[in-house]
């Protein structure tokens, strides 16, 4: 049987293959044993995104739970998106929440997310707490199990957590003054699950790709600038759009488009974030963010006077910190595009962070550009780009091993002065042109980053590095 091995955000694995039925059930009987061992009265949130078998693979996690006698807190049917299920587990104080999610992999693949009862990513140590209890094999005869049986029904709870979301939402945001602003904005889906709250927030955006669609026409729904490039033409055609919002699979991670039709990277969206929470908005507290981060954000929280912590990539590490109530954090942010704030819950969600910088833009009556430019009076102009390279297992272990003993000195004509190996390998050329080197946890690919002061240079350096390390 299959060793199950949780990610840095979940278990992922390729439909039919390893994502099976048997398999989601031991996984669902690991989680089952260690709420047992953790809560007295043990409840769970779940739901899942818009990815192929999605409502098989809660029912299986469903019955698992049921016949454990633990309550189970779910939707009648539909999807939902990952912050909506994490919202969910602190509204109605559940022990745990789950999302059958591969977030955002390629079709072929599913997942299994869990969120802690305080909003955000299960803590890696309980994570492994649970690793350690999923079984060899299902021991639960599934079609046994009858959810309709009314020995179940005190166990299961239906709500609707798209409106507990949309209720969060008026709350927090000044829809009426994104509305009333003259802004022209759109939001592409990736046929991921945002498409059908984010039309019930603004009605009269435009929208890409908000329809259902489990195989994402054969693309991996990560909002990266390779994968959006339909949206980019979209801008440059109508020549009228001033923002444009993407998100992934499940929702939580965010890509941006100015009025251009150029990408607005995370390290971006992060420091206009910092700007507009304490600047305009006046609020305080610590910065969060990953190891690919750029060592701008160290400079931003500085000219503010505010505490910068850097963490392991993995957005665990971030909502450990948020989530820690002696702890006051302003912003949790990754490279990748995975950003919370103190105005919400200490989770990654691409659709609140999007509606934080269309508020910016519509309350300060200034464009993006010219946002990003009072960002740059602070931190100075950079460019950034990751390129995933597919490579087989082998050739990424020869690498890593080659980073791991110091093997690399120059890429090209970039001479290295110093490393930094907290979670991958960061290689400094000097104060404003940095590469890093990091293997992915759950795919066959080697992630390389680079920063450098114009995009041409950033795309030089990682053409070097492919160089270089033979890939």
């Amino acid at each position: 049987m299959t060793k199950i091995k949780f990610g840095t955000d979940g278990w992922r694995a390729i439909i039919a293959q390893e994502y099976t039925v048997d398999n989601v059930a031991r996984v669902s009987l690991g989680v089952a044993s260690w709420l047992k061992s953790n809560f007295d009265k043990p409840s769970i949130v779940i739901g899942h995104d818009c990815r192929f078998g999605g409502a098989l693979f809660v029912e299986t996690a469903l019955k698992i739970f049921i016949s454990q006698n633990i309550k189970v807190i779910t939707t009648k049917k539909g999807f939902v998106s990952t912050p909506m299920v994490s919202l969910s587990t602190l509204n109605h104080s559940a022990s745990l929440g789950v999302v059958i999610t591969a977030s955002h992999n390629p079709p072929s693949y599913n997942g299994y997310k869990l969120k802690g009862n305080f909003g955000g990513p299960l803590l890696p140590n309980e994570v492994a707490e649970i690793e350690v209890l999923i079984p060899d094999a299902n021991s639960v005869d599934l079609a046994a199990i009858k959810i309709t049986d009314r020995k179940f029904e005190d166990l299961l709870k239906y709500i609707d957590m798209e409106q507990e979301y949309l209720d969060a939402v008026n709350k927090e945001f000044d829809l009426e003054a994104i509305k009333s602003s003259g802004l022209k904005l759109a939001y592409d889906a990736m046929y991921g699950a945002g498409q059908s709250v984010i039309k019930r927030i603004l009605p009269d955006l435009d929208f890409l790709h908000c329809d259902y669609n489990p195989s994402f026409m054969g693309q991996a729904p990560e909002p990266i600038a390779k994968n959006l490039t339909e949206l980019s033409e979209f801008i440059k055609s109508k020549g009228n759009i001033d923002c444009a919002l993407a998100t992934d699979g499940d929702a939580d991670r965010i890509g941006l488009y100015d009025a251009n039709g150029e990408f607005v990277d995370s390290h971006h969206i992060i420091l206009l974030l910092i700007h507009y929470l304490v600047k305009y908005k006046g609020l305080t507290g610590k910065v969060v963010t990953g190891f690919s981060s750029t060592p701008r954000i160290k400079a931003m929280c500085a000219h503010y006077g505010i505490e910068h912590v850097e963490v392991p990539i993995g957005f665990k590490y971030i909502a450990g910190i948020m989530a820690d109530e002696n702890e006051d954090v302003l912003l949790g942010g990754e490279e990748s595009g995975g950003i919370a704030i103190k105005t919400h819950i200490p989770e990654r969600d691409g659709i609140w962070i999007g509606l934080t910088i269309w508020e910016f833009m519509a309350k300060s009556g200034k464009s993006l550009d010219t946002l990003i430019q009072e960002v740059y009076e602070i931190v100075g102009e950079f460019a950034f780009e990751r390129s995933d390279l597919h490579i087989d297992n082998e050739l990424k272990e020869v690498i890593v091993e080659k980073c791991k003993t110091g093997k690399y000195n120059f890429f090209g004509k970039y001479k290295v002065e110093r490393i930094e190996d907290m979670d991958g390998y960061k290689y400094h050329f000097d104060e404003n042109r940095w590469l890093m080197i990091r293997p992915s946890g759950t795919e066959p690919v080697l992630r390389t980053y680079a920063e450098a002061p114009t995009l041409k240079e950033v795309r030089h350096i990682l053409e070097n590095c492919k160089l270089t390390i033979g890939a």
